[in-house]
């Protein structure tokens, strides 16, 4: 694996050593080491902060439809590498080839979005209460903007945030997982091969910082990163915004989901149940936007649990290695991700749940990796147990006698991020789009696989922030409002305010 490693990374366009560094990076595949990097120093990082304010004040005066176009040569790159970079993000987070894939597409997506904003960074023409006077709402590049990111989505994310604040007018210093720094130093790689087709290759447009917590907690703290854009856990997100909040920077969060589907006695179950199964099982289950509860009226609980039983027993065949394309369930991270899901599977069985599956799955090539069947777990209530996000393919089946009863018990988890119903009853669908306090809430699709058109985020502790598409653009300017009088006159004051000094 460290050969196919070391060819991708070469064929990518990164020449740096993959032996000898101070962090070594495994595989989920096999849990091996697949390389061992030099690790940012806090001497570096501010080199890197420093070119990075430097680099500003000369992209903000790019004019943005420009700065748009060294984005759209970036997702023609992307493109071109779409196999290459796919193949890396399988092997270094463990995603199946497939999700890999449109991963990167996402990347595309996101740039072909962020080309046509620079078109649309559009401010108002506001009417003034005072004659001879126009007043207009301006948008202006931010500044740095600092991004980390997570291991389940290790390159797209990133992507999200930095082609937007590019077309905005910022520069970027990215912080990848330190599980995924490859895809990272790949993805970098490819956007500077952008810049210098478009003979803006300048130092600190976009930057890679390689390391742990503590580069993250020093860029975090550092006031000359206008933005922090972190994704993660809530633990993590409690740590970030007092931090940024101290410093009186600007914050976006994208945390943990607890993601619910609605099933009511109108569904389609041969729409709902496919739907349900990504959702649950996808990415072994280590989306934020994971399917993790169940809510299926009474009168059809057991017959959807009949359904679901048998669909998890084939999908336990396809336990696998994800460079095969016959797998659709690859690995969990690490070790740690195996022993958080032990923990809740056996705090389900003290709080009453039935559980099947759950278990570890050993691999005679791969012993020293976990691979898992997904755990389907029958609940009567809603327990503590159920209200806590585990990172990992356990979904939580309760019932529930009306649709009040099961929106009460939806919102009543302090994560708030994506949520679904089944229904063809479009009463019920729009009753419970009206009250799901999700940032998304899907109707007869699942919670898991958003498309890039439409601002991504949730509410509560998944920490409030939007990304990538609608008017997500806007957390990566800073808003001005500029009052200009044209008149000859002397200028009346505003609120018909009277200070005659004559």
């Amino acid at each position: 694996m460290r050969t196919k490693v070391k060819e991708l990374i070469n064929k990518l366009g990164v020449h740096i050593s993959l032996e000898n560094g101070d962090m070594d990076i495994h595989t989920p595949i096999d849990g091996r080491v697949i390389a061992s990097i030099k690790t940012t120093t806090l001497e570096e990082q501010e080199k890197v902060v420093v070119a990075s304010e430097q680099a500003f004040n000369k992209w903000r005066n790019i004019p943005a439809p420009e700065r748009g176009e060294v984005v759209r040569v970036f997702g023609n790159i992307l493109r071109e590498n779409k196999e290459l970079l796919a193949e890396l993000v399988s092997i270094e987070c463990g995603k199946i080839k497939e999700e890999a894939r449109g991963e990167v597409q996402e990347m595309i997506d996101v740039c072909d979005f962020a080309v046509g904003l620079s078109r649309q960074l559009y401010g108002l023409t506001i009417q003034s209460e005072r004659p001879q006077h126009i007043m207009s709402e301006n948008w202006l590049p931010l500044g740095v903007v600092g991004v980390i990111s997570s291991f389940n989505f290790p390159v797209a994310v990133w992507v999200w945030n930095a082609a937007l604040a590019w077309v905005c007018g910022d520069c970027v210093i990215w912080k990848p997982s330190e599980k995924t720094p490859l895809t990272a130093l790949a993805s970098h790689n490819l956007f500077l091969n952008a810049l210098r087709a478009c003979d803006k290759d300048w130092e600190g447009i976009s930057s890679v910082l390689i390391g742990g917590k503590e580069l993250g907690k020093s860029l975090v703290s550092d006031s000359r990163i206008r933005l922090i854009s972190a994704t993660g856990s809530v633990p993590m997100g409690k740590a970030v915004a007092p931090v940024v909040a101290g410093r009186f920077g600007k914050l976006l969060l994208e945390l943990g989901g607890n993601n619910a589907a609605v099933v009511t006695p109108s569904a389609d179950l041969d729409i709902a149940l496919p739907s349900i199964l990504f959702g649950a099982i996808g990415t072994a289950g280590q989306r934020c936007t994971s399917t993790r509860r169940l809510f299926v009226h009474k009168s059809i609980y057991e017959k959807l649990l009949l359904m679901l039983k048998p669909a998890y027993e084939s999908v336990e065949k396809k336990i696998g290695s994800p460079l095969n394309p016959n797998t659709l369930i690859g690995p969990l991270i690490d070790e740690t991700s195996y022993m958080n899901m032990q923990k809740a599977i056996a705090t389900i069985k003290e709080q009453g749940g039935e559980i099947y599956g759950g278990v570890r799955v050993l691999m005679k090539e791969y012993p020293d990796a976990y691979y898992v069947t997904p755990a389907l777990v029958r609940m009567k209530k809603q327990t503590e147990i159920v209200h806590t996000e585990t990172f990992a393919p356990i979904l939580y089946v309760l019932p529930y006698d009306n649709l009040e009863q099961a929106m009460e018990m939806h919102n009543a988890v302090p994560q708030g991020l994506s949520s679904t119903i089944f229904s063809t009853d479009i009463r019920e669908a729009e009753f419970f789009r009206q009250r799901s306090d999700c940032g998304i809430a899907n109707v007869n699709i699942g919670t898991s696989g958003a498309e890039i058109g439409g601002a991504f985020g949730g509410e509560k502790e998944t920490g409030g922030g939007r990304e990538s598409g609608s008017d997500a653009w806007k957390n990566y300017m800073r808003r001005q409002t500029s009052t200009t009088y044209y008149g000859k006159e002397k200028p009346k004051l505003a609120q018909g305010i009277s200070f005659d000094t004559e």
